[in-house]
């Protein structure tokens, strides 16, 4: 390779560098404007945007001058060396020496506003937010005029808890019973095999809402609405297509010789998925909990089908849309519990993240 060819090599790859670092900044500004959001009091969520707790020029009070009262407020006025009729200092008139003039109030009873631009931050950050939301207890809060109100929290730490109950095993049952159909569809020979794997892959498209009425009708006459297993039993249904399809492609590429051999020493199908293959396909297998942990961490429609809106046993997202529905306008209280349920599958992508990639591209490609 010429000295040209690797200059040009370099230049594209810090040019595809830049734009990835670009995409992930516009990816990740909501995000961090949520958190931002979630940690600043009512009042400065109303009144301004998020980005303002950075060092940014706004106009600020001066001066506060009071019209006379014989003063003609039909013509043309002069305050702090700016001229202009009442309309015109409504809307705000720059004076000679960089200040703006604006008359605030009505016309008779107004007074006229003189500001100077200068430097400040909304920087007073808080955690009440948090303590609302995450606790049922009721606590005080004061806005911008000095009135103290009394509120109830929303009690989100219950949700939070009932959706872990609801996510790790709505996980694990697909990822185990998924595993193991993925193994004997691969490597263990039975009558019906290509036809049954080729139904199990149609599913796949088939839509999650044309079941529910069906699912619900078999529980209500079970007795299982209303509960957890509901709930577990219907994730792993839905999320058993995509596990069996995702570890059929890994494990079916597992080297041949390495399962004979096991064979031969004797081991049992059982003992070698659970000593060899089970193993090998941690990658397949953390990069299939992340889908599955982000679907019914988030998911909503199915909570709400086969939970109902029992306060005990509601999940995060129905929370939240209860608030949403009772605190539309609470945007602090919004941020805060959005952020909320954010953290763990943050937590749960960055921790496997190493795997996913290398998970989702083996089996791709045979040696």
């Amino acid at each position: 390779m010429t000295q040209n060819a690797t200059t040009r090599v370099g230049r594209g790859g810090i040019l595809s560098s830049a734009v990835l670092l670009l995409l992930c900044a516009f990816w990740l500004l909501p995000t961090f404007g949520v958190l931002v959001s979630s940690f600043r009091a009512a009042d400065d969520v109303r009144s301004t945007g998020w980005w303002s707790v950075f060092p940014h020029r706004e106009w600020r009070l001066a001066e506060t001058i009071n019209p006379a009262l014989d003063l003609d407020r039909s013509g043309v006025m002069e305050f702090a060396g700016a001229r202009g009729t009442f309309e015109e200092l409504r809307a705000g008139i720059m004076a000679p020496d960089g200040r703006r003039v604006i008359w605030v109030g009505n016309r008779r009873l107004g007074t006229v506003q003189v500001q100077e631009r200068g430097w400040t931050s909304s920087n007073a950050f808080t955690l009440d937010n948090y303590e609302s939301v995450l606790t049922g207890k009721q606590y005080e809060v004061t806005n911008a005029q000095g009135v103290k109100q009394t509120l109830r929290g929303d009690d989100l730490l219950a949700a939070f808890l009932n959706s872990l109950a609801v996510t790790l095993p709505a996980v694990l049952l697909p990822l185990v019973v998924g595993a193991l159909a993925a193994y004997g569809f691969a490597w263990v020979r039975f009558p019906g095999r290509g036809l049954v794997f080729t139904i199990v892959v149609g599913l796949l498209v088939v839509p999650l809402q044309i079941s529910l009425v069906p699912v619900l009708s078999d529980y209500v006459r079970l007795g299982l609405n209303g509960t957890y297993l509901a709930v577990w039993l219907a994730h792993a249904g839905f999320g058993l297509p995509l596990a069996i399809y995702l570890l059929y492609n890994y494990i079916a590429a597992l080297p041949r010789e390495l399962l004979e051999a096991a064979t031969v020493d004797g081991a049992s199908h059982l003992q070698i998925f659970r000593l060899i293959v089970l193993p090998i396909c941690g990658p397949i297998l953390a990069s299939y909990a992340i889908f599955q942990f982000i679907w019914v961490w988030n998911d909503y429609l199915v909570a709400l089908i086969f939970i109902g809106s029992q306060p005990k046993v509601q999940v995060l997202t129905m929370r939240l849309a209860e608030i949403v529905g009772s605190r539309g306008n609470d945007w602090h209280l919004l941020t805060a519990g959005a952020f909320i349920s954010m953290v763990l599958p943050l937590a749960v992508f960055f921790g496997l993240q190493r795997y996913f990639v290398r998970g989702l591209t083996a089996g791709s490609i045979k040696s």
